[in-house]
């Protein structure tokens, strides 16, 4: 299975733009630019959508690992903060912070904590990050 995007770039870095699209349209020639991405601007960046990957990745494997534990979700609801920092080679992802809230009938808090921390580590987009993840999880009934 592989997946496709593309982005094209105009300009220099801080006053140039570009449009990035995927495959199957769901964005399609989304804007980004240098105000998207390190300020505050109309349009999306790269540290957004990786982190919209992770939300969403980390998502389906928890419903994995907890079918592993019997269990079925109502409701997953999972947030991510992608943090980029300047470090001494330039820019670089130094986080990825996943916010977990979950309901879950017949879940114990111990099969909840077991399965949420499979997941952390399990979904491909976690294994592809070199960064500190961290996850806060809170079962809800």
């Amino acid at each position: 299975m592989k997946r496709l995007a593309s982005a094209r770039w105009k300009g220099d870095l801080k006053t140039g733009n570009g449009i990035m699209s995927t495959e199957t349209k769901t964005l399609n020639e989304a804007p980004y630019s240098f105000h998207t991405r390190f300020e505050e601007g109309n349009g999306t960046n790269p540290e957004e959508l990786l982190a919209a990957a992770h939300a969403g990745c980390f998502s389906m494997a928890l419903s994995l690992t907890l079918a592993g534990e019997g269990l079925t979700a109502e409701e997953i609801n999972t947030t991510c903060t992608v943090t980029i920092e300047r470090g001494e080679g330039g820019f670089e992802i130094t986080g990825s912070h996943l916010v977990l809230r979950a309901k879950i009938p017949g879940a114990d808090k111990a099969a909840f904590e077991r399965a949420a921390q499979a997941a952390k580590g399990g979904c491909p987009v976690s294994k592809l990050y070199k960064t500190n993840i961290t996850l806060d999880a809170t079962l809800e009934s």
